[in-house]
């Protein structure tokens, strides 16, 4: 079964309350576990990284499995350097380990 990335989006003060809650039991001793995901302040900041070019190189890199980058070029039909780029940004945030997907669906929350 693929595994599945949460993006969620968090008011900056509920972001900084969750860092000084883990801040507090550090400092208490107390083992603090890692939350997985990416987390952003906005929608529009989720937006910015899953545009519609990197979501596109994230689904040929699962369906086609490219042995490298300039094949994934070629498959989704972008410049190299364009895709080089695109592919630094998504590693940045966990999303590829160039050039493989580390998940199969990402999900999106958002704290109303």
């Amino acid at each position: 079964m693929a595994k599945t990335l949460t993006i969620q989006i968090k008011s900056a003060e509920d972001a900084l309350a969750g860092f000084r809650e883990a801040f507090k039991a550090v400092e208490a001793g107390r083992r603090v576990s890692r939350r997985a995901g990416v987390y952003f302040t906005s929608i529009e900041a989720a937006r910015n990284l899953l545009t519609r070019n990197r979501l596109a190189l994230l689904r040929a890199i699962r369906n086609e499995r490219p042995g490298s980058i300039y094949a994934l070029a070629k498959i989704v039909e972008r410049d190299l350097k364009n895709v080089q780029d695109d592919l630094r940004l998504l590693e940045e945030y966990g999303l590829v380990k160039v050039p493989r997907a580390l998940f199969g669906a990402i999900t999106l929350k958002i704290a109303i």
